[in-house]
This record gives structure tokens, sequence and C-alpha cells, in this order.
């Protein structure tokens, strides 16, 4: 409605209660006038989160306070109640994404304190695809508003009935049952069918009054405008459809024009509504499904076999080309496979620039060259369905290693207004793996068969915030890492004090090591990648006169390093610096046999 308005898409649209006042009431005024019995208020994205993308978190209290104002004042003295609504936060919590729980229901509440201070009647939390992120919700709308005010509960579902990661509908009313809440249901993303279909599955599975707010169809692109197709007829019958299955709360969602709620309103009277036994029939399975048992380290890959057998292990990186020729990269992992190198690591889009994708490249090199490679796999580019296609794909082809990385954002790259998507970290992607190799996907729905990939994490000894760089390594292995590979280091010192503050995780570590080509090498390995240098070293470099002596001594460096970690980690990484192998394998076959 505000948008036919000519509100363009990419304002604050909860800004609008004090910028646009009279418009935001106008709305609402045509909504009560058609006989709606509840008015939301204009507050579903006005968390401090949220707002921040706009620059308005400031103005949170002000924003809801003046959302619930402009509610009531259309409402009336007698008209109907006033709802405080509030949606997701706008960012993953962990486990898939860096918002702590606590975090969470602090976000929360600092929303609905507001809302409630302005003198809402009841509380729609709404469109919730995470039920641990919902939880949070209720935790918060709990603890501020106490066992008395009315709590409405929302999901979105898919055209199958489930919530994303594909938790189903039985599973998902079962546990909102459980929680302290007045009113369960669903609204958005589906049109009235789908959300007819499963609130008749909903209510087998709680006595709590249901709600249902379906969109007015899926939209469709017309003249670049989205248009809801369902009409005011059709929905009106459906709310009828929903009253008779039981719902007690019948409206809708995205593209529900006043119109519609007039013809809803219209049958609503017409019936009392009420809870009929239903010609549709619910299965109970004969089991519940479990998480299957992961398959042991050892038996996942060759790397995860010298791994649990304690082996010194060593990797070459190997980027991937630029084009479709794979040829140089196929003949240095040859070289490397002929001088016992163990693995092949194979960054993702390094430095966010555009290459063959890393899966391709390691099973190129697997089938060509005979050697086990280590798949990088970023969230920078994929959203969590994504994700676990891709995982899946990957372990179909034979892909068994990873190393699970963030990614670096496009900034950084040759394509900086390329659009990252992020929606996990990770610590999200280590925990989706983990859930794939228990044989159920991100939702913990049973897959019917599981995956067996060696999750790998990285660390940077050298961080300039600490204690924060420790918390994310807790958590990647709390999340089922199974070994970690650390980014360049030349301190050897940082190295150490890092493994003395992890050691109690038991986790085998494998150092990354990069020979050094150049003194101005050096230099952008300290100003630019922000990897801290010994002087001795840098000096060194500075004092040689030509390349070729400068490759020969960044290689007597690694070679020293490498001989003074053997002790503190189970493996190195060895980079291969613009393309020479070499010189990676010439630091390896230093360290003798393993």
């Amino acid at each position: 409605m505000l948008y036919s308005r000519g509100v363009f898409i990419n304002r604050c649209y909860d800004e609008l209660n004090l910028s646009s006042p009279d418009m935001v009431k106008l709305i609402h005024q045509e909504y009560a006038n058609a006989g709606a019995e509840i008015l939301e208020t204009n507050t579903f994205g006005a968390s401090r989160l949220r707002l921040a993308g706009f620059g308005l978190a400031e103005k949170l209290a002000a924003i809801n306070q003046a959302g619930v104002r402009l509610a009531r004042e259309a409402a009336g003295v007698t008209g109907p109640f006033v709802a405080g609504a509030v949606g997701p936060i706008g960012s993953h919590i962990e486990p898939l994404g860096p918002i702590s729980h606590e975090e969470a229901r602090g976000i929360f509440r600092e929303q609905i304190e507001a809302l409630l201070e302005a003198g809402i009647d009841l509380l729609v939390l709404e469109t919730f695809n995470n039920l641990d992120e919902l939880r949070m919700a209720v935790e918060a709308a709990r603890a501020a508003a106490g066992s008395e005010m009315v709590i409405v509960a929302q999901v979105t579902i898919d055209d199958e009935g489930c919530i994303r990661g594909g938790l189903d509908t039985e599973a998902f009313t079962r546990e909102l049952d459980q929680w302290p809440l007045d009113v369960i249901g669903c609204n958005c993303s589906v049109g009235p069918k789908v959300m007819l279909e499963t609130v008749e599955k909903i209510v087998q599975f709680t006595r709590k009054p249901v709600s249902a707010m379906p969109n007015a169809g899926h939209p469709s692109r017309v003249e670049g405008r989205s248009i809801y197709l369902c009409s005011p007829e059709y929905m009106s019958q459906y709310a009828r459809r929903l009253l008779w299955a039981g719902a007690k709360i019948v409206g809708g969602c995205c593209g529900t024009t006043p119109e519609h709620i007039k013809l809803i309103r219209s049958e609503a009277r017409s019936l009392q509504p009420g809870r009929r036994e239903l010609a549709v029939t619910v299965s109970e399975p004969k089991a519940k499904a479990h998480a299957m048992e992961k398959i042991p380290v050892a038996l996942k890959s060759g790397l995860g076999a010298k791994l649990a057998a304690g082996k010194f292990v060593a990797f070459v990186e190997i980027l991937p080309p630029r084009g479709v020729d794979a040829s140089k990269e196929i003949t240095g992992a040859k070289l490397c496979a002929a001088a016992g190198i163990d693995c092949i690591n194979v960054p993702d889009g390094p430095r966010a620039s555009a290459r063959m994708s890393a899966q391709i490249t390691c099973q190129l090199i697997q089938r060509d060259a005979g050697i086990e490679a280590v798949n990088h796999f970023c969230c920078r580019d994929r959203n969590i369905l994504g994700i676990q296609s891709e995982l899946l794909g990957a372990h179909a082809a034979g892909i068994r290693n990873l190393i699970c990385i963030t990614g670096d954002p496009p900034r950084m790259g040759t394509y900086p207004d390329a659009t990252a998507v992020f929606d996990v970290d990770a610590i999200g992607l280590v925990h989706i793996v983990d859930n794939l190799n228990h044989g159920l996907d991100i939702g913990g729905a049973p897959i019917g068969s599981q995956t067996s990939l060696l999750i790998g994490v990285g660390a940077n000894p050298g961080a300039l915030n600490m204690d924060e760089e420790l918390r994310r390594f807790a958590w990647k292995i709390e999340g089922g890492a199974e070994y970690v590979v650390t980014q360049p280091v030349f301190d050897l010192d940082l190295l150490e004090t890092f493994l003395k503050s992890t050691e109690r995780f038991k986790v085998p570590f494998i150092a990354g090591i990069w020979p050094l080509t150049s003194y101005r090498n050096a230099e952008f390995m300290v100003n630019e990648l922000r990897v801290p240098v010994p002087e001795r070293f840098m000096d060194r470099m500075r004092r040689v006169d030509n390349a070729e002596k400068a490759r020969e001594e960044g290689v007597a460096i690694a070679r020293e390093m490498v001989e003074r970690v053997r002790h503190m980690v189970q493996g190195v990484q060895l980079s291969a610096p613009f393309g020479r192998y070499q010189m990676a394998i010439d630091v390896a076959q230093a360290m003798g046999p393993r």
C-alpha cells in the first residue's frame, strides 16, 4: 500500500511513521473502514539492527511509538485492536551467524519495550523462518510484557508447508505449542491454497488458537512492478475455508488490500469459527528420524586418515585458473604429487577474483594429477540454499576435504560493485556441513543419506583483535571443525602463543607458510595483508640484490620456519607465490621423510 503511493522500495518504510504520518494513518483507516478487527503497526522492520542499515538506529523508540500512535488514532476509541508488529532482526543468529542469542533477545526486547510503552493491545511476531530466532523473540516478549500480554507468533512457509531448512508443519507446530504463546500460525510467502493445507495440519498438533495470513498469491512482475493476482473474491473464499479448518484469526499479508479485507470480513461474519473434523489425514511416521552417526575422520579421505594417524602433512596451494584452461595448474599438481606432497589446496575466488570454480578445479586435479585436493568453500557468493546444494554436489563428485571460510568481500577484488551474499559466515557454514555429515539438512530434517566431508577451518594467529579471533575459533570447533589451517605466519612466536591459547580443543593444526619472493612482497604482506613479518626476515630480503637470489632467500626462510614449527603443528600449507610451484616443492623437500 505504501509502495502504491509512490514510496520507493529502497526507503525505510518504518521511518514513514515520522516523515509521512498522514499517509500511514490513512492506510490504517482504510483497513479499519473495511472491517479489520486488528491493525498491525507499521513497525515490522523497526528493530535496531534493521534501522541501523538506514542510519536510523537512534530513532528506534520514536519510530515504534509513532507507529502505535498512528494505528491507535485510525482505530479510534471503539475500533480495532492495535497489534505491535515485530519481524526478524535481519541477520543470522548463532550458530549460523554473528548474532548471539543474548544479543538477539536484547534487540527484540528494545523494540518490544518501545511498542509496549506506546500502548499496544497485543504483539504479532511474524514472518519468521528460523525457530531459534523466533524463540529469542518470544522470550524477549514475555520478559518485557509479562504473562498477560497476548502474543501471536507466525512462521513463514514454503509450498510444502515447511519453514526454511525443511522443518515440516508437524515439527514446527509441536515446537511452538510448547512455548508461552497465545496464538500460533503462518503468514506471508505463499498464497491461500498452501496456507489452507498447512493450517489443516497445524490444528492436528495444537489446541492453541491458530492464525492464517497468506499473501494474495505469488507476485508477478508487470511493467517492473510486483502485482499480486489473487482477487478479493478468491481470498475471501479461502478465508471461509480457513475458518472451517479451525483458524481463529484470518487476514492477509503481501498484496492484501482493504478490498480483500472487506470481503474476508464479510465471510467471517457469516461463520461461527470452530474446530471441525477434517477430511485430511495426517499420518504419523513410524519412527522419528535421528541424526546419523558421523563417519570417522580416518575414513573420510586420505587426508583424514593421515591426520587421524598423527602424520605430518604438507599442502601446496594452487589457485584456480582465470580462464577455462587448467593445464598449468594440473601440471603443477603433478609436480607436487611426484614430490610427495599430500594435498593440493584450492582457494575459492581468492581476494574476490573471478576464476574457475574451486570445486571444478579440485575435480580436475584429482582426476588428472592423481593427488587429493582440499576445496576452499566460501560464503560470499552463495545463499544457504546454494551452499547446501553445492556441498552435496561436491561430495557426489568425490571432493571430501573442505576448508570453510567466510570469503573476501567484493570490494577487495576487481569487481568492487559485485553483490555479496554472506547468508552465513564460516561458523554457520561449519554447522551446515556438520549437519550434512549427520544426514540432516540445514533445518535438521533427514535427507536420507549422509556426506563424509572433512571439515577444515581457518585461523589467524596474527589477528589484530585476538579476543574476537579466539571466540570465533571456539565456535568453529564446537560447530564440528576437524582440522585448522592458519593464515600465512612469519612470526612464529605469535603462532606458538595462539596454539597455547587453543590447546584445549585438541584439533590438528596446519601452519600456513609463504615463501617470500622479494622485499616488495614482504612489504605487501606487512602493509596490505596485515601479516606480521619479523624485522630479521625483512632485513634478509632487503639485502639480496637480484630476483633469483630473493626467491632463494625466501625459500631458505620458509625452510627455517617449517623446521621450527614441526614440533608445534601437524602439517604445513605451502603457498606457491605467483604460480611458482617449485618454490613450494623446494620448501617441502627440505622436510625430509614424514
